[in-house]
């Protein structure tokens, strides 16, 4: 292995978070000075774990397919260790989780009032559970960080969201722990085939045919609801709109790729013939997300909820990508999928912006704000044109890799998928223009403040990421691309022997 630290760097990334969760929890004071030192301990926590994982990125060997930064040590029973390791496929997520939560957490920083330690505390054991799911390599390990992320989540949305904030964590809770039973079931049956759950080795066992369809439907259930695909995607609005701020960022531009992760982690690794084999379910799934959520957003009267529909389309772009097994169409949907977490977690921002001046998210409320609001409506507007996919911003990218990988593979989804990139211009553009170009007329408007120096400190960043992967991809593509090709080779190989076997 290359990439040798004499100290456990991924450990140190994974559970800083914790450390200072604890220090928020030690730190008790009277009301006004607790809540200050909850907000600037999370905050300067963030930040060191971002900083501390950039080493990750500085002595990341992108040519070598393999995992690195590798840590191990036994731990439960025989085969199932303590096993973390990261590469070019699950770095990307990594560095997307620790660079976005000092940006939360500033979200969070006035809108927040009340329980605040609580609040921080939740963000930041979250954010250790979200990065041990891109880093583990371990299947037990990973179902542990990867069902773990619910109960923070859960307690944001419960406790600090929209007044039915009750019903929209439940109904979050309950749709991905059903899906996730059904994934440790195959975690077993795998455990049991193989005798370890050490995912490296998994990748290199072979999986008897009838055995892997039935774990390929198993681990769909439960990375389908992540995702969120049609038709399982009816909590992600509902979460949305109830949630606060910072944890519809999350959801939208984390939580929601772990479904993604896991397709490119499991199912096409280690289930091969039977991704093969379900293909067109998951091409036909694909574009009916694209089409049928485009149109649901048109009809859409609150901000939040069309945002929230809108990442059901783009997702539906990944999962096409993915499936369609080709160089383009993976290497797309790793792309779509930080290109979305930096440009839904930005409008969901934007959303937040205005929610905090006039609490409310109706479009009907709005008209008119570039007047009062001329630097809140030019970075509300990069963002909405990335999420169209116009060319120059980083949504373009992905949805263009996807959709060549997908057309060398499937010509009629490429081309109902493409319909979904016309769709998505007609919602986003019409928001626009009634937000930020229509009627000034609302009484309400009238005494509107732009963008203050936090927000600006917040939103500029994501507009300079947006453009930037949108001229200069590389970046994110050259760290991905080895593990990628390694991943198509292999998935390639399985299928092709199969071809063969069955003609002789």
């Amino acid at each position: 292995m290359n990439s040798v630290v004499t100290w456990p760097v991924l450990s140190v990334v994974t559970f800083l978070p914790l450390v200072g969760a604890l220090v928020i929890y030690v730190s008790r004071g009277d009301d006004e000075a607790s809540r200050r030192n909850s907000r600037w301990i999370a905050l300067w926590t963030t930040i060191v774990t971002f900083a501390v994982s950039l080493i990750l990125v500085a002595r990341f060997d992108s040519s070598q397919p393999d995992f690195q930064f590798v840590e191990k040590t036994t731990w439960l029973a025989n085969g199932i260790g303590y096993h973390m390791g990261v590469d070019g496929i699950s770095l990307p997520f990594v560095i997307l989780t620790t660079a976005l939560m000092p940006f939360c957490i500033l979200a969070s920083w006035k809108s927040v009032t009340l329980r605040v330690r609580e609040y921080m505390m939740a963000f930041l054991f979250l954010e250790t559970l979200m990065i041990g799911t891109f880093s583990a390599l371990d299947l037990v390990l990973f179902y542990l960080f990867f069902e773990g992320g619910l109960i923070p989540m859960f307690l944001i949305i419960g406790v600090w969201g929209g007044p039915r904030r009750v019903y929209a964590s439940f109904k979050f809770f309950l749709y991905t722990l059903l899906g996730s039973v059904l994934m440790l079931l195959a975690i077993m049956a795998l455990y049991l085939n193989a005798g370890t759950t050490d995912i490296p080795t998994l990748m290199h066992t072979a999986v008897p045919r009838n055995m892997q369809t039935w774990a390929w439907l198993a681990f769909f259930a439960s990375f389908a609801v992540k995702m969120p695909m049609w038709p399982v995607h009816t909590w992600l609005p509902d979460a949305h709109v109830e949630a606060p701020t910072a944890g519809s960022v999350i959801l939208a531009a984390i939580l929601l790729k772990m479904g993604g992760y896991g397709f490119l982690r499991f199912s096409l690794p280690m289930f091969p013939l039977a991704s093969h084999d379900f293909a067109p379910l998951v091409f036909t799934l694909s574009v009916i997300a694209i089409i049928y959520t485009s149109l649901v957003a048109l009809m859409q009267e609150d901000i939040k909820k069309l945002i929230a529909y809108s990442s059901v389309a783009h997702m539906g772009f990944v999962t096409m990508g993915i499936f369609a097994g080709t160089m383009q169409g993976v290497s797309g949907g790793v792309f779509q999928m930080v290109s979305h977490g930096i440009v839904s977690g930005a409008l969901f921002l934007c959303v937040g912006v205005v929610y905090d001046r006039m609490h409310t998210r109706e479009i009907a409320a709005y008209g008119g704000l570039v007047n009062r609001m001329p630097l809140y409506a030019f970075a509300f507007m990069v963002f909405t044109m990335a999420n169209v996919g116009l060319p120059g911003t980083s949504g373009f990218v992905g949805e263009f890799l996807t959709l060549i990988g997908t057309f060398k593979v499937s010509l009629p989804t490429a081309f109902a998928a493409t319909t979904g990139v016309i769709l998505s211009a007609a919602y986003a553009l019409w928001l626009y223009r009634k937000v930020v170009f229509g009627v000034f007329d609302k009484p309400a408007l009238a005494g509107i403040k732009d963008l203050t120096m936090r927000e600006v400190v917040i939103l500029a960043p994501l507009v300079i990421l947006t453009i930037l992967f949108g001229v200069y991809p590389a970046p994110v593509l050259n760290m991905s691309a080895a593990s990628v090709q390694q991943l198509v080779n292999n998935y390639s190989t399985a299928i092709s022997a199969v071809k063969a076997a069955a003609l002789q």
